[in-house]
């Protein structure tokens, strides 16, 4: 099967790997009939996390079921399904209490690389969620969100507690930023406020539900969401960078009581102790427990109540891979759907 491999820095290639293959009886294989290229597959891409040699990127996918191991009983081959960058077995006490993404048996799908053609599921009875039925190719786009992004979105801005009533910041205008937006607007956020310097990403968060837009980072960004919120702060924030600068902002812009939902892959975030004390604002994010929210997800785009996959704004033959990490890389795309 062609898979995409990242070799070094800057060197990703697509190549000949061996197929996609049972190993356990809780296993699925699919046929991969789309992927995608995630903000997180940057950092090594650039050098800021270290490679252990060639590695099989890619941990986004939706696909038909080709086999399945002789242990799983509620998924079947042919079934269309989207499943969640971190395989679960969904029954586990940490799974029941809705964080699949920290299951005790977890696995994670970059493990797997699934920028491929087929891609073996770990936990699949868990870990895969079947679609109604074979989706309109326009909705493909949109499920593929669900496998990541839309899902971290939405687990962001779950935890900034987004309601009526509330105010929303976000901090981030790439694809999780953007999918947050549309989440808070979903859950009935009545002001939601953006962090963005890019004329494109502002239009899309526009129509995705912000209301304000504002070009201030940092401690000039906290500042700029108080003085819109008459000084209090948002009730709640999401956090979709990574970085300290963008943790602190989040952090900041919230007021006394509200809450940070962070899922921004961290890199150099150090939070001093005693300053975070004095914030008296709610932390509670981490690696996105997706599987909770896909039923919901898959259903609302099925029915057209949303379309997450306008987030995809350029979409490219996995055979073009490298060309989509380029665009990634220097911000010619927000994130890009390669098609098999």
């Amino acid at each position: 099967m062609r898979g995409v491999v990242m070799y070094a820095p800057g060197d990703v290639r697509v190549e000949e790997r061996e197929d996609a293959r049972i190993t356990e009886p809780t296993d699925a294989v699919i046929r991969v009939t789309a992927t995608c290229i995630c903000g997180s597959d940057l950092w090594p891409y650039r050098g800021i996390e270290a490679l252990n040699g060639p590695t099989p990127m890619g941990h986004e996918y939706i696909g038909i079921v080709e086999q399945v191991g002789d242990d799983v009983r509620n998924i079947k081959v042919g079934d269309y399904v989207v499943g969640s960058f971190v395989a679960s077995d969904n029954t586990c006490e940490i799974c029941e209490a809705g964080y699949q993404s920290r299951c005790i048996h977890n696995v994670m799908m970059g493990s797997v690389g699934t920028q491929a053609e087929l891609a073996r599921i770990p936990l699949a009875d868990g870990t895969l969620v079947a679609t109604p039925g074979t989706p309109d190719a326009d909705l493909v786009p949109s499920l593929l969100a669900a496998s990541d992004v839309l899902g971290t979105g939405w687990f962001a801005a779950v935890a900034a507690e987004a309601g009526p009533g509330r105010t929303i910041a976000v901090v981030g205008d790439g694809a999780v930023g953007l999918s947050a937006v549309l989440a808070a607007k979903q859950l009935g956020a009545e002001r939601i406020i953006v962090s963005s310097r890019h004329p494109e990403r502002q239009t899309l968060a526009r129509e995705f539900g912000a209301t304000d837009i504002i070009e201030e980072r940092g401690d000039a960004g906290a500042a700029k969401v108080k003085e819109l919120t008459g000084g209090y702060g948002a009730h709640g924030v999401v956090e979709a960078v990574g970085t300290e600068e963008s943790m602190w902002q989040a952090i900041h812009s919230a007021r006394p009581g509200g809450y940070v939902g962070y899922v921004g892959v961290t890199h150099g975030v150090e939070l001093n102790g005693l300053d975070l004390f004095f914030t008296g604002v709610h932390l509670h994010g981490g690696p996105a427990p997706v599987r909770r929210f896909l039923p919901e997800l898959i259903q609302l785009i099925w029915d057209r109540a949303i379309d997450p996959g306008k987030v995809f704004d350029l979409t490219l033959p996995l055979d073009e891979a490298a060309e989509g990490y380029r665009a990634m890389d220097e911000r010619r795309a927000t994130k890009v759907l390669l098609t098999l």
